[in-house]
Order: C-alpha cells, then structure tokens, then sequence
C-alpha cells in the first residue's frame, strides 16, 4: 500500500499517472507529483565520490538518466570536472534542471561542462570515442518494468567505456528473497541480484569494486534501511 510506502502516499498519484509510455513522466512533472525528488543529492553519492575509495578519471564524460531536476548532474560536473549530460524523457524536468543550473552561481567553467537534454535513454546513440568514463544510476532502473530490464543492462554496455564506471545506488533495496515489500517498489523494487544479471548479458564483464549498505545516520529519513551503493567497473 502506498502508506507503508517509503516515499509517502504521493506514491498511490505516482502510480495512477504512471505507464509504459515515457511522456507520463512528463505528467508527473507537470503536476507535481515528484515523491523522488529529495530536492539535493543523495549522501551515498557524495560519500563514494569524495571518499577517494575509488580512482574515478577526472576531466572524463559522464551521464545521469533519469536526470530528474539535475542536482546529480551538477554535482559530478562540480566533483570530478566531467563534462557531464543529464538526460529525461520530461521536458519539464529538463525545464527545472537548466533553471537550477542557471539559479545556482555556478562559474562560467562549470556552466560549460553540464547539459541537460530531452531524450529517451533506450535510444540514446553517442559514437565510439564519445562514450563515458562514468555513469549514475538513481531511481531510474527502478522505473522500468522488470520485463524491460535487459534493455537498460544492454545500453549501459553501449554508452559506457571499457574501464568505466557505473553508480548504482539501489533504493528501495529489497531481499533477493522478498522482491515486492511496497507492490511495486518506486515504481518497481530492486536488488543486487537484477543488476547483476541485466549487465553480464552479451558477454559484457564487471567488477564489483564496492558494495556498501551505509549507515542510517549518514542517510536522509525516507532512505533509512532503504539504499545500497554498489559501484562498478567494466573491464571487458
């Protein structure tokens, strides 16, 4: 029930909205009916990034699907110097995001290194020598039916590079063995395991280079007992 729902009752609107055809989350967007948006980034994300436990490539390329009002976006621009491109299928959140963007003081060099664009994932083409040194992941595979998953595996093999990086931090993470304690999680559930098994199709080969549940009090409330950060390196 969205009650019991760790996102609150908006999540019941979420989902009378909420279909398969992408331009629903442009609905959500114009009525403001966003229960994901936590209005800054996550800790996880900050913490794995400014901790140094892993060498991500400074001054690379970086994407964020889903990107939502871009406050992941900014922050690995700001962090790591990657140029750096959020893309939604909401041109409304698209909207919000270059308005935060431009609302945030932000110095002509970094303004350079951000894009925000209106687009869908699953067809999203970049050539060889443009693909990216470092992708993050937020509530955006959640929103894909588990049906689908197996796309979103193949066009992250596609886009990133040999030696990248993937960010997957994995909220609402659930039990391999209770797969749907909220009925459709945010709007679907998650775990190590359907991440695992979507990346390794076709061959592709990942290293598990972290995999931390943090700790509640570095956490926002509603992701209390909730988040799993793994971070991944393809290698082959």
């Amino acid at each position: 029930m969205a009650d019991d729902h760790p996102l609150g009752n908006r999540v019941g609107d979420m989902r009378s909205i909420l279909t398969e055809d992408p331009q629903t989350w442009d609905i959500l967007w114009k009525q403001k009916v966003t229960p994901w948006d936590s209005g800054e980034i996550q800790p996880p994300l900050r913490q794995v990034v400014e901790s140094g436990e892993i060498p991500f490539t400074k001054g690379g390329r970086a994407l964020v699907p889903g990107c939502g009002r871009g406050y992941d976006t900014i922050y690995l621009a700001s962090a790591l110097g990657h140029d750096t491109i959020g893309l939604d299928a909401s041109a409304t959140a698209v909207e919000a995001a270059n308005q935060l963007a431009q609302s945030s003081s932000l110095d002509l060099d970094l303004v350079s290194k951000i894009h925000f664009e209106v687009a869908d994932f699953f067809k999203y083409e970049v050539p060889e020598d443009r693909k990216f040194d470092l992708i993050y992941d937020y509530t955006f595979f959640v929103a894909i039916p588990p049906s689908k998953r197996s796309l979103w595996g193949s066009q992250i093999n596609s886009l990133i590079k040999p030696g990248g990086y993937l960010i997957t931090l994995m909220f609402p993470h659930v039990p391999v063995h209770d797969p749907q304690p909220y009925a459709a999680g945010p709007p679907f559930y998650s775990n190590f395991t359907s991440y695992e098994e979507v990346l390794r199709v076709g061959g592709s080969e990942w290293e598990v280079v972290l995999n931390k549940i943090p700790d509640d009090d570095t956490l926002l409330d509603v992701h209390k007992g909730k988040d799993r950060i793994v971070v991944w390196k393809r290698t082959a």
